[in-house]
């Protein structure tokens, strides 16, 4: 009808002439900073729901010049006052105009009771602005692409929001800024997701190259000089590194912690899986892509032992500290799930101790078991010879221990082996090669003792044959006698040369049955050197 349709014609000039009066108003009172004629006209946006009216000349004539000026765009770009897209300075810059410029209207506009709350001047006028300026005049600043200029800025703003929120008189009042389209919009900006992705490549990479080399490099030429007073091979520093960078602060991005944490266990079972892989090859002789650990010498196995036991003592111990103070903001429920996964990174470790000595172990019993092949002319010696009861130990006997020994006597193994770990060592090697010692021992008397059954058998056929005595007394002392002899004389030196290392023969159950295999009847049970 045309008197309503007059009617809302007049509604409407008569609201365009409101909002054009109260924003000269509302504009003029802010240049010269009239408490009273802003609290009036902040009421009167407020009764009219016209809030954001406010705010858009609050931002347009208050904070965007002095935003212009600390970040320019456009044609002001050349004359500008800032260079480059870190953030640091400006947002300092930035911190000192609010508090001279904007400071009073915040305190207006966050005055208890005054029904003013309704007002976001912190996200729909400063923050806008802000966020209108970095993308017009340093676009580059969001960028991911170049991880340490992100992650400074990043922070930057971090640093700026808590300043803006400090403004807010209460938990409700940051939660409703948080809210805000504005404040979702400039967080979505920083794709820490992407920047994660770079970082995870730059630190899973770094320890992968470490892991590629073929052989152990020794740290004493590491340019790395915090760790290689502490660790001895390069790799182990390397993994050092990468778990370290995991935390540093000029890496870590708090809100992708879980990440950080993921890479951190990954790099440690990465470390883990190449030592294990090695030493599955070492003893399969299947070298592809295990190379180090097919040329690894005794004294190589020594130092990843040492370096195990530093990894695990700093990752349990200060560093898994350092970690739970960077998480303290969490709950203690996700603090200590973080602690048990650490720890658990850290015993996949420490559960390869005990194949790493298995190694060494190996390798020096595979070397003294070479000198057991002289057994063979223990046989030959007293067999069909009338050479007398034998009266002192082989030569070989000597030679058995002597890998074992030099290996304990080395500089790296006063420098890396503890007295915990050379016990369990020298055990494991000595029962091993008195277990392969027993083995050719009981098969040489074994083999003795048939062949002379044999030849028994053999003479008392042809004495029945020749009708010759029975009589076999100038074979009271046989063969096999004579070569159990020599062989308990070998053991017993062998017992003491165990002893010498700090192991009582008679404690290993092998020993016990080699010794019974060869003793004579009375001394059997009674073992002594």
């Amino acid at each position: 009808m045309p008197f309503i349709e007059n009617m809302v014609k007049r509604i409407q000039n008569a609201s365009l002439l409101l909002d054009t009066s109260l924003g000269h108003c509302f504009a003029d009172s802010l240049e010269h900073k009239d408490a009273n004629a802003i609290y009036n006209c902040l009421r009167a946006y407020a009764a009219i729901d016209e809030t954001s009216g406010a705010e858009e000349i609050f931002r347009s004539t208050v904070v965007a010049p002095f935003i212009q000026k600390i970040i320019p765009h456009g044609s002001s770009r050349a004359v500008g006052e800032s260079s480059g897209d870190e953030l640091e300075q400006d947002y300092e810059r930035i911190k000192r105009r609010i508090e001279d410029d904007c400071k009073f209207l915040l305190e207006i506009s966050f005055t208890e009771n005054s029904g003013l709350h309704v007002f976001s001047f912190l996200a729909n006028s400063i923050l806008k602005e802000v966020l209108s300026a970095i993308q017009k005049g340093k676009p580059g600043a969001f960028s991911p692409g170049r991880p340490v200029e992100f992650l400074k800025n990043y922070k930057s703003s971090l640093n700026f929001l808590d300043y803006l929120e400090g403004y807010c008189p209460s938990r409700s009042t940051v939660a409703k800024l948080r809210e805000e389209t504005v404040y979702i919009d400039f967080m979505k900006q920083w794709n820490t997701g992407v920047y994660f992705s770079l970082r995870f490549q730059e630190i899973a990479g770094a320890l992968d190259s470490a892991l590629m080399t073929t052989t152990l490099l020794r740290s004493q030429n590491s340019s790395n000089q915090e760790y290689s007073q502490s660790l001895a091979l390069k790799q182990s520093i390397s993994l050092m590194d990468c778990l370290r960078s995991c935390w540093r602060d000029d890496v870590l991005v708090l809100s992708c912690s879980d990440k950080f944490l993921r890479l951190f266990l990954q790099l440690l079972s990465r470390y883990s899986n190449w030592l294990s892989a090695g030493l599955n090859a070492r003893k399969t002789g299947n070298a592809s892509g295990n190379e180090w650990a097919i040329s690894a010498t005794p004294y190589d196995f020594l130092y990843v032992i040492h370096d195990i036991n530093w990894l695990v003592d700093e990752v349990c111990g200060d560093y898994l500290g350092h970690v739970l103070e960077l998480l303290k903001s969490c709950s203690p429920e996700v603090r200590d799930l973080v602690k048990q996964g650490i720890l658990q990174g850290g015993n996949s470790l420490k559960v390869l101790q005990p194949l790493v000595i298995n190694s060494i172990v190996e390798t020096l019993v595979e070397k003294s078991v070479e000198d057991f092949r002289q057994l063979k002319g223990i046989a030959a010696t007293y067999r069909i010879t009338n050479k007398p009861l034998p009266v002192r130990h082989s030569p070989y006997v000597s030679a058995v221990l002597r890998p074992l020994k030099a290996f304990l006597e080395a500089e790296q193994a006063a420098t890396y082996l503890t007295k915990e770990l050379r016990k369990e060592l020298v055990h494991g090697a000595a029962f091993e090669i008195t277990r392969r010692y027993y083995e050719l021992a009981s098969d040489l008397v074994s083999v003795a003792k048939k062949m002379e059954s044999s030849l028994q058998k053999m003479r008392l056929g042809a004495q029945r044959r020749g009708g010759a005595s029975s009589d076999v007394s100038d074979h009271n002392v046989s063969e096999t006698d004579k070569i159990c002899m020599q062989l308990l004389l070998d053991i017993q030196e062998y017992g003491r040369n165990l002893a010498s290392l700090g192991v009582d023969a008679a404690d290993i159950p092998t020993y016990r049955s080699l010794w019974q295999c060869v003793a004579p009847p009375d001394k059997q049970n009674t073992i002594s050197f």
